[in-house]
C-alpha cells in the first residue's frame, strides 16, 4: 500500500509538469504560427490530456471490464465539466470566446445525447450495449468535428504577435509538446494503476473506482493543465481543453473503445449521464447571465459543490 502511494504522488508529478510543457509550448506554436490558442486547446491540448483515457478504455475494453470503460469516460467528463471548471473559474473568471458559446458547447451536449440514444436502444441497436455500428456513428461524428477544428484554423487567427515568439525553434517547440504528452501519458497510467490497487484492497466497486478515481485520475492531466493556463491568463486554453476533451473522449474515445469490442451497457451509468448533460446546459446557461459569457467564480463554485455533493452521494451509496 504504501508503494502505491508513493507511485500515486509519482504520477501526480508527471502530470502536472506534463501540462506545463504542453500548455507552454502548444501556445507558443500557436503563436508562431499565427493559430488560435482555441484551436489549439480543441485538438492538440485536448487529445494530449484524453490520451490517459484513451489508454484505460483501450485496454479496460479488451479485457471486458466494461464498467470501468463507461465509468472513465461519463465520470471522466463530470469532472472535467463540474470539478475542473470549477476550480479552474474559482482561480480567475474565465471569459468565454463566443465560437465556444454558441459551437463547441452545443457539440459537447450533442455527444452527450447522442451516446444516452445509443446506448439504451433508440436506434435498434444491440439492447444496453454499445456495438461497433454505434462506434463507427461516434468516429464519423469525431472525424466531423476535426473538420470543424480544421476550418476554425483558418476562420480565427492568433492574434499575438509573432515576434513574442522568435527565439523558440519548431523542433524545440515539438519536443517539449512531445516530452508533455510522454509525460501525461506515463504519469496518468501510474495514477490510474496505484489508485485502483489502492481502491481494490478497500473492497470498492469496479462501478464506483471507474467512476470517480479512475475518471478522476485520467483527467488530472486535464485539471493540471487548464489550472495552469488560467494561472497564465489563458482562457482560451483552459475553457477549449475541457469542451475538447469532453467531445473527444465521447466520439473518439468511447467510439474506438467499442470498435475494439462490443461494450455491454449497465442503465445505472443514465443517472451520470443525467449529470452529463444538466451540467453542460447550466454552463451555456452561465455563459449568459450578466451577458458576459464570462463563467464568474460564483459560477464556478456552484459547478463545483455539484460535482462534490453527488459525488457523495455515490459514495454513501457504496458503503
Amino acid at each position: 500500500m504504501i508503494l502505491q502511494f508513493f507511485l500515486l504522488i509519482g504520477g501526480l508529478l508527471l502530470l502536472i509538469k506534463g501540462a506545463d510543457w504542453l500548455v507552454e509550448n502548444s501556445s507558443t506554436f500557436a503563436r508562431k504560427k499565427r493559430i488560435s490558442d482555441l484551436a489549439i486547446g480543441l485538438t492538440i491540448v485536448a487529445f494530449g490530456t484524453s490520451a490517459p483515457e484513451l489508454v484505460v478504455n483501450v485496454v479496460a475494453a479488451y479485457q471486458g471490464h466494461e464498467d470501468i470503460v463507461f465509468g472513465n469516460v461519463i465520470g471522466s467528463n463530470n469532472f472535467n465539466l463540474l470539478f475542473i471548471l470549477g476550480i479552474t473559474g474559482l482561480i480567475s473568471p474565465l471569459l468565454v470566446q463566443q465560437t465556444t458559446v454558441w459551437k463547441e458547447i452545443p457539440i459537447s451536449f450533442f455527444a452527450a445525447i447522442l451516446l444516452f440514444l445509443l446506448v439504451n436502444n433508440f436506434f435498434m441497436n444491440q439492447v444496453g450495449a454499445l456495438d461497433r455500428w454505434d462506434g463507427s456513428i461516434l468516429i464519423i461524428f469525431f472525424l466531423t468535428f476535426l473538420f470543424y477544428v480544421y476550418k476554425q484554423l483558418k476562420e480565427v487567427p492568433s492574434t499575438t504577435p509573432p515576434a513574442e515568439t522568435k527565439h523558440s525553434s519548431n523542433g524545440r517547440i515539438l519536443l517539449f509538446i512531445l516530452l508533455g504528452l510522454a509525460g501525461l501519458i506515463l504519469g496518468g497510467r501510474l495514477v490510474v494503476s496505484s489508485a485502483m490497487e489502492i481502491a481494490e484492497s478497500l473492497g470498492v466497486s469496479e462501478k464506483i473506482i471507474g467512476i470517480t478515481i479512475v475518471a478522476a485520475g485520467t483527467s488530472l492531466p486535464e485539471l493540471a493543465t487548464s489550472v495552469l493556463a488560467a494561472f497564465k491568463k489563458n482562457n482560451d486554453i483552459a475553457v477549449g481543453n475541457i469542451i475538447g476533451s469532453n467531445i473527444f473522449n465521447i466520439f473518439f474515445i468511447l467510439g474506438l473503445s467499442s470498435l475494439v469490442k462490443p461494450i455491454n451497457y449497465d442503465a445505472v451509468f443514465n443517472t451520470d449521464l443525467y449529470l452529463l448533460l444538466g451540467g453542460t446546459a447550466l454552463l451555456f446557461l452561465f455563459m449568459f447571465l450578466g451577458g458576459k459569457k464570462t463563467l464568474e467564480r460564483w459560477e464556478a463554485g456552484v459547478l463545483l459543490v455539484i460535482y462534490l455533493a453527488y459525488t457523495g452521494y455515490l459514495v454513501s451509496m457504496e458503503v
